[in-house]
């Protein structure tokens, strides 16, 4: 996250102390009640559209299986036999601006002709940009460098004034973005998604409701399949509310039911919650497999949109100053935990762990956001390795494996 952006949800995060007569801030309907909110439901759509995973995740492990059941449908189809085939996870991070480096990273890779098709695509933040562009392939690559190397900051946000610290939702209007957004995610690209995952593939992004403060995981191939009107406008709106930095931009309000009742939630970035997902912990996926008798090779990609070195910086003496870095560094440690989560969970569920991020070799200096002069080099940098042959690391940043033990068996995935 930028420095702009961490002083805007710093003013923000100030301005909640203060108390001005006479402002009017934007108006909302009723939140969802606590004890509703895993029950609250977003009116015409299957209720498979989005799961709560902090809570129950049996529906979450359906859908899972359901999946698989779709792809056999598929492969019976097209007259293939046999086992099923290796799978292959994505997980894109957040990151702002440095999405770049994921995006030139997927061009690279498919310019080798080694990208495999993604049984799984999962996105945070800018990472849920990329998202639905990566999972529908190759194709798209030309999209992904159009908007990661000639977008700048009047693309994505208009800056408001300071007062919107106390009288506004945000510091920045992301009207650019969203109609950015509509420039690609049509109906037409709905339909893609939609004959995508009647084969078996998963989209999945992620959200914080920001008044349950917790985060939500959307199946965006059920509801680009769901048909239903609007459909188009909440794959945006989601793809929005995950990039949605809480203070710097404004939430996204997500209209709901709960028994025939009307609320709205509150949707902000999913890296308030994570920084990249992969699928939930509590998802024994190994387990799970050989109770339905499926058994795969597995394999994930995490690319992760960020240094994971501690980049040294002077700091003013000066609050917002200081704030900024350190929510700067909670972010930078927010993200290397969540690398280790998955590799735990990867290394439990016999998941081939593939790691890529932003090397200490790049060096052009970040001086604003969405700058062309950085992100252009940057995705030019991750496209450059991954025509090269990425280096994909196997563990986590500082992790030391233990040594093997003799005559040990080494897990497959199998």
């Amino acid at each position: 996250m930028s420095t702009y952006l961490l002083r805007g949800a710093a003013v923000a995060a100030l301005s909640l102390a203060l108390t001005l007569s006479g402002c009017a801030l934007p108006e909302r309907q009723p939140a969802v009640p606590v004890t509703d909110t895993t029950r609250a439901v977003v009116p015409g759509l299957p209720a498979n559209v989005r799961y709560w995973v902090g809570s129950d995740i049996s529906e979450f492990a359906r859908e899972g299986l359901e999946s698989v059941r779709r792809e056999q449908a598929y492969r019976a189809r097209q007259g293939l036999r046999g086992p099923l085939p290796p799978a292959h996870f994505l997980a894109l991070s957040g990151g702002g601006d440095d999405g770049a480096f994921g995006a030139g990273l997927l061009n690279g890779w498919s310019a080798t002709g080694t990208r495999p098709v993604f049984k799984g695509v999962t996105g945070i933040s800018t990472g849920a940009l990329i998202a639905p562009f990566a999972f529908l392939g190759p194709e798209y690559d030309a999209v992904l460098k159009e908007v990661y190397t000639g977008t700048r900051q009047s693309d994505i946000f208009h800056q408001r004034s300071a007062l919107a610290a106390i009288n506004n939702d945000g510091m920045a209007d992301t009207r650019p973005l969203w109609t950015l957004l509509g420039r690609y995610v049509d109906d037409a690209f709905l339909k893609r998604v939609a004959d995508e995952y009647a084969q078996g593939r998963l989209l999945l992004i992620a959200t914080t409701d920001i008044d349950a403060r917790r985060p939500v995981i959307w199946n965006m191939g059920a509801i680009a399949a769901s048909g239903a009107p609007g459909a188009a406008a909440l794959f945006r709106s989601i793809m929005l509310a995950s990039a949605s930095i809480p203070g710097a931009f404004p939430p996204v309000m997500i209209d709901v039911e709960v028994d025939g009742r009307r609320y709205q939630e509150m949707h902000v970035d999913g890296g308030t919650a994570a920084q990249v997902f992969l699928y939930p912990p509590a998802l024994d996926l190994k387990a799970l497999g050989r109770q339905q008798g499926l058994t795969r090779e597995r394999h994930a990609w995490i690319i992760r949109n960020a240094r994971l070195d501690p980049e040294w910086a002077s700091v003013e003496r000066r609050t917002l100053d200081i704030a900024a870095r350190a929510v700067s560094s909670l972010i930078l440690t927010q993200g290397i935990g969540d690398l280790y989560r998955i590799y735990a969970t990867t290394q439990r569920d016999g998941v081939d762990y593939n790691l890529a991020y932003i090397g200490k070799d790049f060096t052009v200096e970040h001086k604003e956001d969405f700058d062309p002069d950085y992100m252009r080099p940057l995705f030019e940098y991750g496209e450059r390795l991954a025509r090269a042959g990425y280096p994909w690391q196997k563990a986590p940043p500082g992790y030391v494996a233990p040594a093997a033990t003799p005559g040990a068996r080494v897990a497959t995935g199998r």
